[in-house]
């Protein structure tokens, strides 16, 4: 076959070649030239044919190195444009360079899409600390309130019609469909405590949610009244049994109490829509009662005219708030109505008042006992005529102490907490200070967090001596925040050395052997500071545990002072 080819591709070469001398022996004319032209393209074209073919040949030879050594083809001359061809027109140059440029442009999708698709379903559910379980409670609720506000008022008020029906129906079963997941996904990969242990077995999960009562509360909220629509119609009441899955609700309040830093606002909202919902429920019944003898047929029944919902609510709030002001009932109906109205009204509103002054109450606890303590302090310094300039001071240091701190003394607040938890606490919040300090440089790690959990956070005002001069010395001091000035001298007033945050004093006392070290100097409080106190008998108390880091605190170099350059007094560390 390829010598077939080459004999034809020879012949078609001669042919070619005998066109020029033969159109030099005839006369020119118009078709001579045309086929002149067609013979010269020809040529072309067989020569990359010859060339394609080559090409062939050595990628089934050689098809790693053909790309590199075959050369490229020759540029194809343009062609002649002819004169009955027509421009190409610009609609059709763009949808060309259109799916080019699709190609080049890649959509990127946002963050949170990324991250939906990337999401795993877990196989349990931490219900304490999953914050993708509270969202979804957050969801469950909110179909919950769908049913609890909506049906009542569907059934007495007018607004459900033939026109909007579908609407109804679509987000009535949009919460069936919440309810039934929260059923089949959520609630049986809950983990619970069975014997102090955290159970992960799906199976048991399962099993464990079955036996509960919020499972059964959970499939009667789901039992299909609604086939009754057959024959009663689409009746609003029919979806009666979707307000059993209260428990939703009080479990998300719970979550979301747990979560937030300032839950009294979100008690304070609560407690306001329980109040909103009863006054809800009381103009659902008005209205019912006043389409049951007749919209207009007495003075007090509602008359028609205006908003029906928003009449109907204001005759609730006057009547269970007992503002007054309304129609005298006519009929035993009315009359029987309005009486328990008044009753509900009382109770329902004064325990509303008592559960608002309840969460007021713990709110501002802290805020209570803050001024209760101040409060008696001052009658206490009244009492005994203490100096006015001694009452402003006690005064200032119970304002600054609760503005910074939010609390008068840490330790009350952390004692009813187990000691390991107590631990994790300090040492997150004061360890990075303590480290710092090169006096327990080398000390064993573990003797360091049980001597945070002795330390009390102290805070001085400006002026104030945190250690006098011929005391005895029972502390040490580290400094938290703030500064301190060693002063002395024949005055009393020079300023030896200002310690900043990080600084220790007071350590020569504290690790003295042979006894209370009296104090050689004053050391003053430069501005408000925050002082942590470690006493010498904890400090005692936890260097009998701990013998290698004793001997290390008790050798020279580390009670030793330090040597200050060009200082003729005695440094700080000794005066203390």
């Amino acid at each position: 076959m390829h010598s077939q080819s080459e004999d034809d591709e020879e012949e078609t070469e001669t042919a070619v070649r005998a066109w020029p001398s033969q159109l030099k022996e005839r006369p020119a004319s118009s078709a001579s030239q045309a086929s002149y032209v067609v013979n010269e393209r020809l040529q072309e074209l067989v020569k990359m044919f010859k060339e394609r073919t080559e090409r062939a040949k050595e990628k089934l030879i050689d098809p790693d190195d053909s790309d590199d050594d075959t050369p490229t083809p020759p540029p194809v001359p343009p062609e002649e444009p002819e004169e009955d061809a027509q421009p190409a027109s610009p609609v059709r140059e763009m949808e060309e360079q259109q799916p080019q440029a699709r190609l080049c442009c890649k959509v990127t999708p946002p963050r949170w899409i990324r991250a939906l698709l990337h999401y795993r379903f877990p196989a349990s559910i931490d219900p304490f600390t999953n914050l993708v379980y509270v969202l979804w409670l957050f969801i469950v609720t909110l179909a919950w309130n769908w049913n609890v506000w909506l049906i009542p008022m569907r059934w007495a008020f007018p607004y459900q019609t033939p026109s909007n029906i579908y609407l109804w129906l679509l987000t009535d079963y949009l919460c069936d469909l919440i309810y039934i997941l929260d059923i089949m996904v959520f609630q049986p990969r809950l983990q619970f405590v069975l014997g102090g242990d955290i159970v992960f077995d799906k199976k048991d999960m399962r099993k464990n949610y079955m036996k509960t009562f919020r499972f059964k509360m959970d499939v009667i909220s789901l039992v299909p009244l609604e086939l009754f629509y057959f024959k009663t119609g689409i009746n609003p009441l029919l979806r009666f049994p979707r307000l059993l899955k209260v428990m939703s609700f009080f479990e998300f309040n719970d979550r979301l109490e747990a979560i937030l830093t300032k839950a009294y606002v979100y008690r304070v909202i609560r407690t306001t829509t329980y109040l909103l919902y009863c006054l809800h429920c009381n103009a659902c019944l008005f209205y019912w009662i006043s389409a049951y003898e007749g919209l207009g047929s007495t003075k007090w029944v509602y008359d028609g005219k205006g908003n029906s919902y928003i009449r109907c609510y204001y005759f609730a709030v006057k009547t269970l708030i007992t503002i007054g002001g309304l129609p005298e009932p006519t009929t035993l109906f009315e009359i029987i109505f309005q009486l328990v109205n008044y009753f509900v009204g009382v109770f329902a509103f004064s325990i509303m008042i008592g559960q608002m002054r309840d969460v007021v109450g713990a709110a501002t606890s802290g805020q209570t006992y803050y001024r209760a303590c101040m409060d008696n302090t001052v009658k206490y310094m009244a009492s005994y005529r203490i100096p006015k300039d001694v009452q402003n001071r006690v005064k200032t240091w119970y304002n600054y102490t609760w503005q910074s701190q939010g609390m008068l003394d840490e330790q009350e607040l952390l004692v009813q907490l187990p000691d390991k938890m107590r631990l994790d606490i300090a040492v997150d919040v004061n360890y990075d200070i303590v480290s710092k300090v090169s006096l327990f440089q080398g000390c064993d790690r573990q003797m360091i967090f049980d001597m945070l959990k002795s330390l009390r956070s102290v805070v001085y005002l400006p002026g104030d001596y945190v250690c006098k001069k011929g005391e005895v010395g029972r502390e040490m001091y580290i400094i938290k925040a703030g500064e301190v000035q060693v002063v002395g001298g024949p005055d009393g007033k020079t300023v030896f050395v200002t310690l900043k945050s990080g600084s220790v004093f007071g350590e020569i006392s504290l690790l003295a052997v042979g006894g209370g070290n009296r104090r050689t100097a004053n050391v003053v409080a430069h501005g408000f500071a925050n002082l942590f106190i470690l006493d010498k008998k904890d400090l005692n108390e936890i260097l009998v545990h701990y013998p290698e880091s004793q001997k290390l605190l008790l050798s020279p170099p580390a009670i030793d002072p330090p040597q200050l350059p060009a200082v003729p007094w005695t440094p700080y560390s000794s005066f203390c």
